[in-house]
């Protein structure tokens, strides 16, 4: 196709602009297992319209991709989601929304990257899934909160209970959300933004 000099590349439309007075950008990562809300929390809470990778889900996973509690699922993110969100005038944070399905994680590592923090999303009717996920944050030191997304039909655990069935570390935060509310996806954020907060005043935050 030929350009003219009168044409023009149009640019980032005005809403998804970053603020003027924004000072600081923070990368966050949400991970965890298949079907657990992940692509759902970047949708709801995001201030600009997500960027989603998620492709229809074939005949090819099938004895492959775990989607125990998910079978109604039709598309599933092979390679991100991202989004945006100003937590203050000055402070905005990269949500980057990583694929559950195991044969995608090999993507985890280039995503963790420069990651200040991360949201574990869980769905108690899985938690074995979650032991992975939480290890490979370790294994980079990444520091994160656990959130869990309460469905309808997943049973119900008291924070100690999650807690020690999850192996947690006691002041690692853990709060139940609704990933499909802005609200609450916020304040899941918000939690991990007060635990990055104390871990660099007590000199934990590398």
């Amino acid at each position: 196709m030929d350009f003219k000099s009168s044409d023009t590349i149009p640019g980032p439309r005005a809403e998804d602009q970053l603020p003027h007075t924004a000072q600081a950008a923070v990368k966050i990562v949400i991970v965890g297992g298949f079907g657990v809300g992940k692509t759902t929390m970047v949708g709801a809470v995001s201030e600009i319209r997500p960027l989603t990778t998620e492709e229809t889900m074939t005949q090819a996973g099938i004895g492959v991709d775990d989607n125990f509690g998910s079978e109604t699922k039709t598309a599933t993110t092979v390679a991100m989601d991202f989004g945006r969100i100003s937590i203050s005038d000055k402070l905005v944070l990269y949500l980057f929304g990583t694929p559950g399905q195991e044969r995608f994680w090999f993507l985890w590592n280039g995503l963790f990257e420069g990651a200040l923090g991360a949201v574990v999303l869980v769905d108690t009717r899985r938690l074995e899934v979650s032991f992975d996920v939480m290890g490979r944050l370790e294994e980079r030191g990444v520091p994160f909160v656990v959130a869990v997304n309460t469905f309808p039909d997943a049973p119900h655990y008291g924070v100690e209970q999650l807690r020690t069935a999850l192996d947690l570390e006691s002041d690692v935060p853990i709060i139940e959300c609704d990933a499909r509310r802005r609200a609450s996806s916020r304040d899941v954020l918000m939690t991990l933004m007060r635990f990055l907060h104390t871990l660099a005043l007590t000199g934990r935050l590398t």
